[in-house]
């Protein structure tokens, strides 16, 4: 049988997860109703409906693709459109474990069941390797899907368990990238540069070359970081971990939201591999 899955925000990782499983066989629904025209862009390939009340309602699986600090305000506009059929939820949102279990508790309130989720990796697209990991009793059904270019792994029964990979492993690839836009915006103000992309390109010759569009990229999205940054703090604080090293990458992702190269939309902050503009257009 064939199953709709609806996709709520679809963004760019949101529109290339549905179109992947609609590649896959399955009927993708969604809306862009009150959207930017990027979003609509964005959304090419996908079956639109007028608004979220119909998503919900077409849908077997419905699943949240948000900034973290919209998880819950997603969540509830859910849950609010949901008449008497009951799809299957999945969050894939960057959120702690706590956050997650409170989503599942404003699902379960409605009657819904919930699969905890997230997304290791850039937006899926065919032949690529995006895992996408999922927790929770439901969540093989989830993982059953067919999708081009998904990996679903499977990582428990227990919501919260999805959560906390993305939490450990953004905790790396993001907050690496905060280090290295810290040290190079600092050696590029003091005038030692080239210099120390020197020194670093002995042990990381890689990284010292895609390091300006890896900065660029993640200032784009920046905005959506600091709501990522203060869930990792919040989970390795809970975890007995300090939380002051992430509450500081926070600020970090706040500090390049408000440079002019934030406002760059990612596409195109993608097309920008001069490290030194990229620097010029972090200074104040």
């Amino acid at each position: 049988m064939t199953r709709t899955i609806g996709i709520v925000s679809p963004g760019a990782m949101g529109s290339a997860l549905g179109r992947a499983w609609a590649a896959g066989g399955a009927r993708v629904v969604t809306t862009v109703a009150g959207r930017s025209p990027r979003t609509r862009d964005l959304a090419h390939g996908l079956e639109l409906l007028p608004s979220l009340a119909d998503v919900v309602a077409y849908a077997d699986v419905v699943v949240s693709v948000c900034p973290p600090a919209a998880a819950a305000e997603v969540m509830d506009d859910v849950v609010g459109a949901t008449g008497s059929d009951r799809p299957l939820l999945v969050d894939l949102n960057a959120v702690s474990p706590t956050t997650m279990t409170g989503l599942e508790q404003r699902a379960r309130s409605a009657g819904l069941d919930l699969v905890d989720g997230s997304i290791s990796g850039g937006p899926p697209r065919p032949g690529g390797d995006t895992i996408v990991y999922l927790s929770g009793t439901r969540a093989r059904e989830v993982a059953d899907l067919a999708g081009d270019g998904i990996r679903a792994t499977v990582v428990g029964d227990e919501v919260g368990r999805a959560s906390a990979v993305k939490m450990c492993t953004a905790s790396v690839y993001k907050g690496t990238t905060a280090v290295w836009a810290q040290a190079l915006q600092t050696a590029y103000a003091l005038g030692v540069l080239d210099v120390v992309l020197a020194d670093l390109a002995e042990e990381h010759p890689d990284q010292v070359a895609a390091a300006g569009r890896r900065i660029a990229v993640a200032t784009s999205k920046a905005d959506r970081f600091v709501g990522e940054m203060d869930q990792i703090a919040a989970t390795q604080g809970a975890a007995g971990a300090s939380p002051e090293l992430f509450a500081g990458m926070a600020a970090v992702y706040a500090r390049l939201a408000a440079t002019d190269l934030a406002a760059f939309p990612p596409e195109q902050a993608a097309d920008l591999a001069d490290l030194a503009d990229v620097l010029r257009r972090l200074s104040p």
